[in-house]
């Protein structure tokens, strides 16, 4: 069997329907419950369900033959495994965004400049390349909260629709990076269970095309 693990949050209700679509009929229980393994013998498919930035790690570890993350937490994570194939889903923008009144601003001109974000690799290179000079703070969760309570000037994280920056009086300033969902490989499975990967892979292409995604 392949062992997938697939990512906890706003990702993992298209990769169910991704796989619901190949045929794999008990999948609601990973949503509606608290279970975290799932096997689809069927289908020659298992499942793990964990946590988005962990991904890659099980992917790499081998503990997963495959995996599905984002393109942000894969450029954030770096870990070596292969990434044959975007899903056209999960599509979002890793963005640098603040108060109204620093945009248009020079950043550079500023002595000490903040930062909070979930992407600190990301973040850090950013500012570098722009000459900026910056202090890069690693939060969990809820940066939108960080300009307004003085923790930091700015923020660096994924946006969809920009809601959320809205309801918190914050504006995007500047795009980083595109992102959405990705296949991944342990490099050992891409040898081992090659013809395996192949045929998943194929079949998630047809699936995909048809889905429109």
């Amino acid at each position: 069997m392949l062992s997938i693990a697939l990512p906890k949050g706003r990702l993992l209700p298209p990769c169910l329907e991704l796989f619901q679509r190949l045929g794999c009929i008990g999948l609601d229980e990973l949503a509606s419950s608290r279970r975290l393994l799932w096997e689809e013998p069927g289908q020659g498919l298992s499942f793990m369900v964990v946590r988005a930035a962990d991904v890659p790690i099980y992917v790499e570890y081998g503990s997963a033959d495959v995996g599905i993350a984002g393109r942000d937490v894969l450029r954030e994570e770096r870990r070596d495994v292969y990434e044959p194939m975007r899903l056209g889903f999960g599509r979002c923008r890793l963005v640098v965004a603040g108060p109204p009144e620093l945009k248009g601003d020079d950043l550079r001109l500023r002595r000490s400049l903040r930062v909070a974000t979930k992407y600190p690799r990301l973040a850090r290179e950013h500012f570098l390349k722009r000459g900026i000079s910056a202090e890069v703070v690693k939060l969990s969760g809820s940066v939108e909260l960080a300009p307004q309570v003085g923790l930091a000037d700015l923020i660096v994280d994924v946006v969809d629709t920009g809601r959320t920056l809205r309801e918190n009086g914050l504006v995007e300033i500047e795009e980083i990076l595109s992102s959405e969902a990705c296949l991944i490989v342990n490099r050992a499975s891409h040898k081992l269970k090659l013809k395996e990967v192949n045929d998943l892979m194929e079949r998630i292409a047809k699936v995909i095309e048809a889905w429109g995604r």
